[in-house]
């Protein structure tokens, strides 16, 4: 539960009228004692009816309970693994208009009209706020009979980590009395698909929860049963559970009924273009990249490494006919590795397949030799490369078809980027590639093998989301979802949805940079106000272990900084002083208390402000005098000064600890000391925009040094850590920072104010000479061109500058300010200025 909080659960006229109250009281507190009492009588009359109010007006509350039933396979615990079968038949004397049904599943399932995919979900979430889909079948329907059925799927105790479950069932309640034909109830049939089992385990050891491969043998499984004419008459009637209860009504338990808050995912065929290896038989020209049937001979081996050519995550699509009893194996790969007897998980160039041993997750299929077979994957995979083997007996099998269905957060690019550096463009497109494949429901550390919304992770992907797309639906999503993990204590959990809880105290500190970042580039202030009291929990939680001074010491949990070491610590704790000091940590504390202070002070409790401003003051004191190493000039790790890192001083640089032309020292000394443990590709987001505070940042392009061996050694997305040939997952969104930079740093647009009222164009060209581009805003869009023109006797510079409509700016160029102007009555308001010799002659 969280704290009361007076401003937000209270109408804006009570709260301003009890801090008049407050004011007057300091000044005529002889006279306040009898209308003191009244007013607060007043204030505690109104909790319950204020409260209720509150909840009755919140669309995700309903205030009775649904009419259909959660239905489950009858006489099954809906505890072990299985996949399940749901439908029902509708007839219809006219085809509908609008066909309005609410769905949902535990675990998952997919949900189909006429045999068309429809919806696939839950998206991802907790009991407490259990996820619905709102769809409309009625383009999918026809007159006459229609089939309704859903695949259910219960992945058990080899679910991925990611998924909460209670128990297998399904629930689908129409819209209307019309739609409410299709209620789930025991009208529906159902039956167990036992064609299937689980296949655990990737084939080598590491930190994998993704979930499980599928074993699926044909000659168990049941076809054609979405049809219209399918006979289910041999099946069980579904049994019923209970009604579905939104969330929020006085009995609701098990799965709190919410509707999603982010649409469907993309689904998008994507076949796979190239045949990199095949031993066994030689596959014909075209295959796979186009529909090309595929024969393996009786009693034969074929092996076939399929290369989508980059890092994708789809459905996969094996067609098949004949073939009785033979064995296709199907192994996906983010990249081959070096001979792993002798190199465990090594990888080199990602391009490479020669030499090389194949590991990964896997789904196999057994052949009941007729024609027209099909296995589609329940869920996604994540591959650059497919392993394909047939094990053939006495009849030949024949490959029809095999492809994907590329999925993932329908994001759409609406960034670009214009420059004569083509190894710019490359990056930006790796980039964002690895942002996409790092959103689904949620967004994820890594697609491959854990599929985690981690918050260090997620601050960086909610930017690229801003600064690329604009669409902030999954950021608000991942917010909602950190705020509902606290824990008593008052941390968030480090990943949620997660069914095993961690905890990162470290995290819970940059949730507070998460909610920052969303107030200042997105216009929704009361969507902040409203998770301002998990800010004070969090924050509280940290007070417990500050000392005397502000200092914290002994923080319990796993305070992670990165995956960062320097031969004698491991960054990823935080070093300690023999006292137990730690920079790091009271350097992150000091960042949060003053982005929660400003937050507070605009929209929140100013007592909280002054007192967190106050926090952040006492700890500025103490790491100065705790940490400086003044003979080094740098701040130390630790109260030892045994330690020294890029990250303390990225910090100290960002926290205002150094200003002006001491922090240009410590930065330079950042690139130049080798000796200082040094970022990995997750902290430089920090360590960048440190060097750029310093007034470095013209120099951008030049620290993009592992970005560059990263595409020297054929990754198609950013891999986890700096280490590349020990890089577990290829594909980690915390890498993607230049997809911010490039628009932030480079062509200078940043916010300015709140909600992105105001806009701050400083750009850092560095040797570029003709450069534009243009990023979403929640206004429309801003764009900017600099252009120099060297004409030998002289070199001038010509800016354009335009942005929305409602919004101003300041254009910072060489150290000087120039207001900027938006759009009049849609029509831009063009911010042209003209330099020669860099002195400004012309707007």
């Amino acid at each position: 539960m969280r704290c009361f909080n007076l401003k937000n659960d209270f109408p804006v006229c009570i709260y301003d009228a009890i801090k008049r109250v407050l004011i007057f009281r300091n000044n005529y507190q002889p006279h306040m004692k009898t209308f003191f009492r009244a007013m607060f009588t007043a204030f505690a009359l109104l909790l319950s009816a204020t409260t209720h109010a509150r909840i009755a007006n919140d669309h995700t509350v309903l205030s009775t309970p649904w009419n259909a039933y959660w239905i489950v396979p009858a006489n099954d615990p809906g505890r072990e693994y299985g996949v399940y079968y749901f439908r029902k038949t509708l007839d219809l004397t006219i085809k509908p208009s609008t066909f309005i049904v609410k769905v949902s599943a535990d675990n998952r399932y997919k949900l189909y009209v006429n045999g068309t995919l429809i919806s696939v979900g839950p998206a991802r979430g907790d009991t407490y706020y259990w996820n619905y889909e709102t769809v409309d079948l009625a383009p999918y329907l026809t007159t006459g009979k229609n089939s309704i059925a859903a695949i259910v799927w219960n992945e058990a105790e080899s679910r991925p980590e990611a998924q909460i479950s209670l128990r297998t069932a399904f629930i689908l309640q129409g819209n209307t009395p019309n739609e409410e034909i299709l209620n789930t109830n025991n009208t529906w049939k159902c039956f167990q698909n036992k064609a299937y089992a689980a296949i655990t385990g990737i084939g080598y050891p590491t930190y994998y929860v993704a979930g499980p491969g599928e074993l699926v043998d044909m000659n168990k499984s049941v076809k054609n049963w979405m049809a219209v004419d399918f006979d289910d008459q041999s099946w069980s009637d579904a049994a019923q559970l209970e009604h579905g209860k939104p969330k929020g009504m006085s009995d609701a338990f098990g799965w709190m009924l919410v509707p999603s808050a982010i649409p469907q995912m993309e689904r998008t065929l994507q076949r796979i273009p190239v045949l990199r290896k095949a031993d066994g038989i030689t596959p014909p020209a075209g295959f796979p990249s186009a529909k090309t049937a595929v024969t393996i001979p009786a009693n034969t081996t074929a092996t076939l490494l399929l290369d989508q050519t980059y890092l994708t995550s789809a459905y996969v699509t094996l067609n098949f006919s004949g073939g009785k009893g033979a064995a296709i194996s199907l192994m996906y790969a983010e990249a081959l590795f070096d001979n792993m007897k002798q190199f465990g998980s090594r990888k080199g160039n990602r391009n490479d397949v020669d030499g090389k041993d194949f590991a990964g997750r896997r789904d196999s299929v057994i052949s009941d030799g007729t024609a027209g077979q099909s296995f589609n994957t329940l869920y996604w995979r994540t591959y650059r490369y497919i392993r394909v083997r047939v094990q053939t007996q006495d009849d030949p099998l024949t490959i029809d078809d095999l492809y994907g269905t590329f999925t993932g957060y329908p994001f759409t690019l609406n960034a670009k980027f214009r420059s004569e550096n083509p190894e710019i463009q490359k990056i930006l497109d790796i980039g964002w590639r690895t942002a996409r494949l790092d959103a689904m429901e949620t967004y994820m550390d890594c697609p491959y093998y854990e599929q985690l919304q981690y918050i260090g992770d997620t601050r960086i992907q909610a930017m690229v989301s801003y600064y690329n797309s604009g669409d902030d639906r999954l950021a608000r999503n991942a917010i909602n979802l950190m705020d509902h993990s606290r824990i008593a204590e008052g941390l968030t959990l480090s990943r949620h949805p997660s069914y095993s809880p961690q905890i990162i105290p470290t995290f819970s500190l940059w949730y507070v940079g998460v909610l920052h970042d969303y107030w200042m580039y997105r216009p929704d202030s009361n969507f902040v106000k409203d998770k301002l009291p998990g800010v004070r929990d969090v924050l509280n939680f940290f007070s417990r272990y500050q000392q005397a001074d502000g200092s914290v010491k002994n923080v319990p949990y796993w305070n992670f900084i990165d995956w960062a070491g320097n031969g004698a610590y491991d960054y990823s704790h935080p070093p300690t002083g023999k006292n137990g000091g730690s920079s790091l940590m009271d350097m992150q504390l000091m960042m949060a208390y003053s982005m929660a202070a400003e937050m507070e002070k605009r929209m929140g409790m100013p007592a909280m402000a002054i007192l967190y401003k106050e926090k952040a003051a006492q700890l500025e004191k103490t790491i100065r005098g705790k940490y400086w190493d003044a003979a080094k000039g740098l701040y130390a790790d630790n109260e030892d000064k045994s330690l020294f890192s890029q990250h303390a001083n990225s910090l100290a640089i960002l926290a205002g600890l150094v200003k002006g032309p001491e922090a240009m020292a410590v930065a330079k000394k950042m690139l130049a000391d080798t000796t200082l443990t040094q970022c990995t590709i997750y902290f430089k987001y920090y360590l960048h925009q440190a060097l750029v505070k310093a007034g470095l940042g013209d120099s951008y392009v030049d620290w993009l040094s592992i970005w560059r061996q990263n595409i020297a050694m054929g990754l198609t997305t950013w891999a986890e850590i700096s280490d590349l040939p020990h890089a577990r997952s290829d594909c980690h969104a915390w890498g993607a920072s230049p997809n911010i930079e490039f628009y932030r740093t480079v062509l200078g647009i940043d916010s300015y104010a709140p909600g992105f009222k105001k806009i701050k164009i400083e750009p850092h060209l560095g040797t570029l000479t003709k450069i534009s581009g243009e990023m979403p805003h929640p206004d429309g869009k801003i764009s900017v061109s600099y252009k120099k023109i060297d004409e030998g006797w002289k070199k001038t510079w010509k800016i354009d500058i335009n942005i929305p409509s409602n919004t101003s700016g300041v254009f910072i160029w060489k150290g000087h300010s120039y207001p900027i102007k938006g759009a009049i009555n849609g029509k831009p308001n063009d911010n042209i200025f003209q330099f020669v010799d860099e002195e400004f002659i012309n707007r």
